[in-house]
């Protein structure tokens, strides 16, 4: 252990509680780094998310060296026991030598192929490009294109029939535009 890790570690000895004396637990679990908020904390505890030596807790509990924590937060379960009493929030490399870890390894992050990823410095894709990079995502627009697909749903590009949209000058008939002057 180097110096800073030390002096940090002998910073949060002093920030736990004197002599023999207990923390809550969702103080606790928040000043370990195991979840981001002592807030997210009491609501895990208040939801059934965590348990103390096989019991589900309220966030007052009081946690004592040796307890062993399940928390499932974020679609995972963490099962640690507790080494050492903390009240404050520490840096990483303290807060996991205040607990033993015996979770189970996170699962696999599923490989999702990277779906029309271009050099850098490519430009803008052409069109056929988009059509290659829709049909591999399984977006595939109809052989016909846009246009058509519309036509085949019995609908066209705008009701009205024209090109621009309603109202003239570029504005919607809702937002003022008369079309005259």
């Amino acid at each position: 252990m180097d110096t800073k890790t030390a002096a940090s570690v002998a910073a949060a000895e002093a920030a736990g509680p004197p002599g023999g004396e207990s923390v809550r637990i969702d103080s606790w679990i928040w000043s370990v780094r195991l979840v981001k908020t002592r807030s997210i904390g009491a609501t895990a505890c208040r939801g059934g998310h965590v348990r103390v030596n096989g019991e589900r807790v309220k966030p007052a509990y009081a946690v004592r060296v040796g307890d062993e924590v399940r928390l499932r937060h974020e679609g995972r379960e963490r099962i640690v026991v507790v080494k050492r009493l903390i009240r404050k929030r520490v840096g990483a490399p303290v807060a996991v030598q205040c607990y033993v870890d015996n979770s189970p390894p996170p699962p696999p992050r599923e490989a999702v192929a990277p779906a029309g990823i271009r050099d850098r410095g490519a430009g803008r894709p052409t069109k056929r490009d988009r059509r290659e990079m829709e049909r591999l995502r399984g977006l595939g627009a109809a052989p016909g294109g846009f246009a058509e697909a519309l036509r085949a749903q019995g609908r066209s590009q705008n009701p009205s029939g024209s090109r621009r949209p309603s109202g003239g000058r570029g504005r919607p008939a809702d937002q003022g535009g008369s079309g005259e002057f």
